[in-house]
């Protein structure tokens, strides 16, 4: 008997093991349309999985700050968010800053993130690139070599927004 309740405890931790160890990994994703990540990273954060952002993470993309919890998500040394002003098609065809999506857009940031942003000029049309010391200084280390040795996770790409055609009045970036 005590043999048969040791496997089922042992069956029940690895299994909740998988769960808790399961990462999502972000990199070179350049961004999209704001909705569409707004989507994505609800049902990440329901899935309770941890976030690595290892690359660029740019644009829309950087929405996952706000959408998933500030002890879920780690950057490698290689992790780069990219902040700019979000952006609509004027009447010619041409990009617009749209201020309410982009105030939309700083409203999601952590408070630390928002103080980085604030202290640049805010979410203008241009790149803001956080990055390095300062990126890690606000935000877990994670290390992918110290994880591939130990215990391999379930880990998966978060896929990049299919391309949509833009049609005027959707947010792209």
């Amino acid at each position: 008997m005590k043999f048969l309740t040791g496997l089922l405890a042992a069956v029940l931790l690895i299994a909740g093991m998988g769960a808790s160890h399961a990462v999502v990994r972000i990199a070179d994703d350049r961004g999209g349309r704001i909705g569409t990540y707004v989507d994505r990273y609800q049902d990440l954060r329901q899935s309770g999985e941890t976030v690595i952002i290892d690359g660029l993470c740019a644009s829309a993309c950087t929405i996952v700050l706000g959408a998933i919890p500030h002890d879920r998500i780690c950057v490698t040394s290689s992790a780069t968010l990219g902040f700019h002003a979000a952006w609509d098609f004027g009447a010619n065809g041409r990009a617009v800053t749209n201020p309410e999506a982009t105030q939309m857009l700083y409203s999601m940031y952590p408070s630390q993130v928002k103080r980085w942003i604030a202290q640049r000029g805010g979410l203008t049309p241009h790149m803001l690139f956080l990055r390095g010391k300062q990126l890690q200084a606000m935000y877990k280390p994670c290390y992918m070599d110290a994880q591939a040795s130990a215990i391999r996770p379930a880990r998966r790409t978060l896929q990049q927004p299919e391309q949509v055609e833009s049609a005027r009045g959707q947010l792209l970036h």
